[in-house]
């Protein structure tokens, strides 16, 4: 088995390209993960801005 060198790695620039690429896409899909959850609340209860419109037309129409 290959003698393994942890200085050697920390010192490459493509392991430090790696990881910084794979912690980019891992934070981009957590992201969207919680863009998708924000999306589906407001479909489901619908945003303040919504309700503060629907009860201004209501008192203008009294």
């Amino acid at each position: 088995m290959a003698n393994f060198d942890a200085r050697a790695l920390l010192k490459d620039k493509k392991f430090w390209f790696a990881s910084f690429l794979i912690a980019w896409a891992a934070a981009l899909q957590g992201h969207m993960m919680w863009m998708q959850r924000q999306d589906s609340f407001k479909q489901k209860f619908g945003t303040l801005n919504e309700f503060n419109d629907d009860e201004q037309e209501n008192l203008s129409q009294s």
